[in-house]
């Protein structure tokens, strides 16, 4: 026993060593530039190219892995469409029971694939995918695979563009993804062409679009397509983004020197790990929910625990029923966060991000940013 504590100790040594030369070796923070503008001729294309395929009010099936779906990327979109009430939307996934959303909260879907495809044969107009832990699904790879075949635009938000890939729908087409999961994505599927520096991307009837808070502007311009530039702005001030377009600045998000020495300090400080609770209440905005429940789960230092009177699901604003992980007896007492009704979703992000900056300091924040690739 002597002889092998020094040697495990010795060993975690070496790994440490190996880890800190990995982090010195990334390259440091990106300077900050201007993204580049967008010519009002490509908008347009653009836009053109999300004009509802089918019907006048169209259908939006947002699909989800019952145990492996992206918060935000599930949320925020069916959030936004149903407060612009200019579609049809519907939560679906793979399975029945509950819809276990990382890196926080659980949900209740409206349907499952099979329930969706028996009541809508002709398919959905649009099929929104969300970042999915497993981009293999067979079940859903399928189901995209149909959608797509009767006529659905299909828009893939952050990583789910790597289901989308995984699907067949994406060789030979332009796309963007989540900057982590680029160099990923473009050695599985050689024949995509990528396009850096736009938040979102069009093409031949499947959308991309960059990281998690990308979901935000792409739904805008979905909104726009649908019902028109005045829709979409009124939408965009309620959700606190007054002016919103696809340029991006994509050399600011990357695997960076800071970014890792950070998170790799936050990790290895477990005792200072702390849990958030968020109070559900009725009527609370989803999309402000999800982003700051989100946010508070990828500190490496905290994850977000919703919590309400009883077990029983909780109605949002516009009709998302959330399962809160405890009851209001058993909540998180290091930090509790207010029910989120009146700040409008941006607000709350940027608040979010403040509040965490302040609490476990900026790099920490940037760290949060970095992985929701919001230019904050």
């Amino acid at each position: 026993m002597r002889r092998v504590i020094p040697g495990a100790l010795a060993l975690a040594a070496l790994a440490l060593a190996g880890f800190g030369a990995w982090v010195f070796s990334l390259p440091p923070a990106a300077p900050a530039r201007a993204a580049p503008a967008i010519a009002p001729a490509e908008t347009a294309a653009m836009l053109a190219a999300l004009k509802p395929p089918k019907r006048a009010r169209p259908l939006v099936a947002v699909v989800g892995l019952n145990d492996a779906t992206e918060t935000t990327d599930y949320l925020v979109p069916t959030g936004i469409l149903r407060r612009a009430d200019v579609a049809d939307v519907r939560l679906l996934a793979t399975g029945p029971g509950p819809v276990k959303l990382y890196p926080a909260l659980t949900v209740e879907a409206d349907a499952t694939l099979a329930q969706f495809d028996a009541r809508h044969p002709e398919g959905a107009d649009y099929v929104v995918v969300p970042a999915m832990r497993r981009d293999d699904d067979p079940a859903v790879l399928a189901w995209l695979r149909a959608q797509a075949g009767k006529g659905a635009i299909v828009i893939a938000v952050c990583a789910g563009a790597k289901v989308a890939g995984a699907a067949g729908l994406l060789d030979g087409r332009q796309a963007t993804t989540h900057w982590y999961f680029l160099k990923e994505l473009r050695g599985r599927h050689p024949t995509i062409r990528y396009v850096a520096d736009r938040r979102m991307v069009v093409d031949r009837g499947v959308a991309t679009t960059t990281g998690i808070s990308a979901s935000m502007p792409m739904m805008l311009a979905l909104i726009e397509a649908i019902a028109g530039a005045q829709k979409a702005q009124a939408v965009g001030r309620e959700l606190g983004m007054p002016a919103w377009d696809a340029r991006h600045d994509s050399s600011a998000f990357r695997l960076t020197r800071p970014f890792a020495a950070t998170v790799l300090g936050n990790v290895l400080a477990f005792w200072r790990r702390e849990s958030v609770g968020i109070d559900l209440r009725p009527g609370m905005d989803e999309a402000s929910l999800a982003l700051v429940a989100d946010a508070w789960s990828r500190t490496y230092r905290s994850r977000a625990v919703t919590f309400a009177a009883s077990t029983d699901a909780v109605v949002t604003r516009h009709g998302i029923r959330v399962i809160p992980d405890r009851q209001a007896a058993d909540r998180p007492t290091q930090r509790r966060l207010d029910a989120l009704t009146d700040e409008k979703p941006v607000e709350a992000l940027n608040r979010t991000l403040r509040t965490i900056g302040a609490g476990y300091g900026a790099a920490t924040a940037g760290v949060v940013a970095m992985q929701l690739e919001y230019p904050w």
